[in-house]
């Protein structure tokens, strides 16, 4: 299977329904759930802001996708994370947002590739 639906799908069927989860349940939230969201934020700053650099160095112009990661949604799980019930509307409002761009975004990639690989 091309790596670009698995990724979309994978994107698309954990990822996406993960943060509307955290965005819908707020405070309700289980505890465990703050120390996934903080794990997973540390992780993805330290993988994708050392592929950034790496694709930053090659001049790929695909650095803007990890920048992103590195950037905006790490972050943003390591604030909810660490703030844990004290979290802010506001951080789970843009939680629902990143949730909605994953969701958009990965299913227009997903249309394209197999529409690509049909062609």
């Amino acid at each position: 299977m091309n790596p670009h639906i698995t990724l979309s799908l994978f994107h698309i069927l954990l990822i996406a329904p993960f943060f509307f989860y955290v965005a819908f349940q707020r405070s309700a939230l289980p505890q465990a759930v703050y120390y996934v969201l903080l794990g997973l934020g540390i992780l993805l700053v330290l993988y994708h802001g050392f592929k950034a650099i790496a694709r930053l160095r090659t001049n790929s112009p695909y650095a803007w996708v990890n920048m992103i990661h590195a950037l905006l949604v790490a972050p943003l799980l390591i604030y909810i994370g660490a703030q844990q019930r004290d979290t802010p509307r506001a951080a789970y409002e843009m939680m629902a947002m990143l949730g909605f761009a994953v969701f958009g975004y990965h299913m227009y990639s997903l249309v394209i590739s197999i529409n690509s690989d049909s062609a």
